[in-house]
Formats: structure tokens, C-alpha cells, sequence
């Protein structure tokens, strides 16, 4: 049964993985994309905090998940706008920002297993070599893409002031 509160936490679970998938591009492609970035850190922040009310209640996996996310996203704001992800803090940033994105996927694939009929047979008790292949896929693929964005984006003068001036 999907209530409006679920139907709230998907919404910003999408618009967190489409707009952190755009800022992942960004940090690869040299570009800052400040609003998309505040969208992205905002929508993955409420998509933790609308999953605790959440059935069913109590501790589990997905909430230490939440938790886990949300420390993750505190340290990308503070990286990013109190230190303007200059220095140390441009990986840190970067890192912390693509790890909560990361999360975000993982349980967008757990999700999809769970829900979508085609994949549902594929890996009914989430241990099969499917399940497994596209979790591994996707953790790769978030390690080396978030090792070239570290390398490459270093924010310019520019972006530092504007960030500043907000």
C-alpha cells in the first residue's frame, strides 16, 4: 500500500539521484552547477529524513542507511559552503557529496529488485549473482568516476566568490 508519505520519500529519492547524477557530470566535466548542486544535497537530505517515519518503525538496515546519508550530507554542506570546497575540503566535498549519492543508488537497485516484477525473479532473496552484479557494477562504477572527479574538478575563483556572496 503506498501512502502519501512514501510517495513524498520516492519523489525526493529521484530528484536526488537525477540531480546528484547531473552534479557527478559536473564535478567530471570541471563545472559547478550550484543550484542543480543545492537541489541534489537537499532532496537526498529529505529523501533520509522522510524514510524514518517510514513502515515498518523501528531500527533496521535502510534507517542506519539514512543515518549514514545524512552525517554524509552534513560534512558535503560544510565542505562546500562554509569552506568552499578549497583545499582538503574540495575531496572531502566531493567524496562525502558522491558517497551519499552512492547510498542513494544502492537502495534505488535494492528498490528495484524488490518492486519491479521483471527483476523480482532474478534475485528473489537479493543474494543472486543479478542482484550482486549490479551492485558491484554500481559501486565501481561510483569509486572510479568518484576518483577522476577528485582529480579533476577544482572550483575557480569565480565559483569560490559566488559561493561566498550567498
Amino acid at each position: 500500500m503506498s501512502t502519501p508519505l512514501l510517495q513524498i520519500h520516492v519523489i525526493f529519492s529521484l530528484v536526488g539521484i537525477v540531480t546528484g547524477l547531473f552534479v557527478f557530470y559536473g564535478l567530471l566535466t570541471r563545472n559547478s552547477f550550484g543550484s542543480w548542486t543545492a537541489i541534489f544535497l537537499a532532496s537526498t537530505a529529505l529523501t533520509s529524513l522522510t524514510g524514518f517515519p517510514l513502515a515498518p518503525l523501528g531500527f533496521d538496515p535502510a534507517r542506519a542507511i539514512g543515518i549514514v546519508s545524512l552525517v554524509l550530507l552534513a560534512v558535503a554542506i560544510v565542505a562546500l559552503y562554509a569552506f568552499h570546497a578549497v583545499g582538503a575540503w574540495r575531496w572531502i566535498y566531493i567524496s562525502s557529496a558522491l558517497a551519499a549519492l552512492y547510498l542513494n543508488v544502492f537502495v534505488g537497485v535494492v528498490q528495484s529488485f524488490q518492486k519491479v516484477s521483471f527483476l523480482q525473479p532474478l534475485a528473489p532473496t537479493q543474494s543472486e549473482t543479478p542482484f550482486v552484479v549490479a551492485q558491484l557494477g554500481v559501486l565501481v562504477a561510483f569509486v572510479v568516476f568518484g576518483v577522476l572527479a577528485v582529480l579533476r574538478f577544482h572550483p575557480d575563483g569565480a565559483q569560490i566568490e559566488k559561493r561566498r556572496a550567498a
